[in-house]
């Protein structure tokens, strides 16, 4: 006795589907994979009470294949089984066949999928492509295989860095420029495209992005955001083209002197705005506190930036001042990445008190007390000054628009931005 499974559509092999045609969304006579008559279902024959051989090979090694290549490429364009199957004038249960692997599809139905998908048989059905891997220098532990990196060719290197936490500088995903396949490969999405790669703290330097996307040819944008001397410290390593810095006095005195020993190569220090730094305080505190002094008085949480930022050591020097140890600080081991966290620290009353920008206080209406005046420039290494990145950003910062941003800003000053500050000079030693 012979039981037979109807695995080619599910109907009987004398029944014949929508338009007359065999299961499978075949016509009558048209033959399928291996020659067998539409309705003929090869492998899914077999004995009553006798199981399948275990570990055979698939008899439809290319089904396996392209199964969920048609899925996805289905799927990536919205459309359901019936629907994609109604544009091929095929059946839904050949659809269903090829997709779960099942079956190869004749060369009619390959044919009619692929121009309903707006694909090439080859795109569709043909073998698949090696994906292309290339070496990159990694800024960060890239994280395991398969996790998104942002990629951009600084001088002669294509860096990489992850895009994960702290990274996702903006509300949603950021777009990756590639997948890790190893400690410093990555298979790229798309070829990598010139991009201005800019570290630094001032939040308002994704304002650069515009203005770079409207040159002939546009350059991409991408925002490191971090502490000056890690900015520095990126920059003399070649893994940026730009380190953004405020290290100090108004002119920016105390920025020449660690940019000259962590640049060794020498470069140019550019203007682009300045504002005050100060304590960052909840409302209703305004008009009581005046100094740090006030702060431990009060025993208010503070949020603190991480080693190495600038905000971290206005408040160090601050504590000093006042002859108060650090520990007397509730909060002073925590480490917020950025201006704009520490104040939204705040507003969500995770802290009473931190160390931040003016512009930062501003946006969240919280309290504020000055403590220093800081300008914001942006130090180019030498190596990078000729670079097509680098032309494109004397560009942008020569921008009416960037310009009126700026100065629409609350506590944000334009005054000087673009302009060469200071250059440094190669060491000799």
């Amino acid at each position: 006795m012979v039981a037979v499974r109807y695995g080619c559509g599910g109907s009987k092999p004398s029944e014949r589907g929508p338009g007359g045609r065999e299961p499978g969304g075949r016509e009558p006579g048209e033959r399928g994979p291996g020659g067998r008559e539409a309705g003929e279902c090869g492998p899914g024959v077999r004995e009553a009470g006798t199981k399948e051989p275990s570990g055979a090979a698939d008899p439809r090694p290319g089904a396996a294949r392209v199964g969920p290549r048609l899925r996805i490429a289905r799927q990536t364009r919205g459309f359901s089984q019936q629907q994609l199957a109604g544009m091929a004038g095929v059946s839904r249960q050949a659809v269903s066949a090829v997709e779960s692997g099942l079956s190869d599809p004749s060369l009619r139905v390959a044919l009619a999928l692929s121009r309903a998908l707006g694909m090439t048989v080859e795109e569709l059905f043909g073998p698949a492509i090696p994906e292309p891997v290339m070496p990159v220098r990694p800024a960060e532990v890239l994280g395991k295989p398969g996790s998104r990196v942002s990629l951009a060719p600084v001088g002669d290197v294509l860096v990489a860095r992850p895009l994960a936490g702290a990274t996702l500088t903006r509300v949603g995903f950021a777009a990756a420029g590639g997948r890790v396949t190893g400690p410093d490969t990555v298979v790229p999405l798309g070829p990598p495209r010139p991009t201005l790669v800019v570290a630094g703290c001032d939040p308002a330097l994704p304002l650069l992005e515009l203005p770079l996307s409207l040159l002939e040819p546009p350059v991409s944008f991408l925002w490191w955001r971090c502490a000056s001397r890690k900015a520095l410290a990126l920059a003399g390593d070649g893994l940026v083209h730009v380190a953004g810095v405020h290290l100090g006095g108004p002119q920016g005195e105390h920025a020449s002197p660690l940019a000259a020993q962590l640049l060794p190569g020498g470069g140019e220090v550019i203007g682009f705005c300045s504002w005050r730094e100060g304590l960052v305080l909840r409302p209703e505190l305004a008009g009581s506190i005046a100094d740090v002094a006030d702060v431990a008085k009060a025993g208010l949480r503070l949020v603190n930036r991480e080693p190495g930022a600038e905000a971290r050591a206005v408040l160090d020097r601050e504590l000093a001042k006042h002859h108060i140890r650090p520990d007397r600080l509730i909060g002073y081991e925590t480490k917020a990445g950025g201006h704009l966290e520490v104040a939204a620290a705040i507003a969500a009353g995770l802290a009473d008190v931190g160390i931040a920008s003016e512009p930062a206080a501003l946006a969240h209406e919280l309290a504020f007390v000055p403590l220093a005046a800081e300008r914001f420039d942006l130090v180019v290494p030498t190596a990078q000054a000729g670079s097509r990145e680098i032309q494109g950003l004397h560009r942008a910062l020569s921008s009416q628009w960037l310009h009126d941003q700026l100065a629409s800003l609350p506590g944000y000053s334009v005054a000087g931005c673009g302009e060469r500050v200071a250059t440094i000079q190669p060491s000799t030693g």
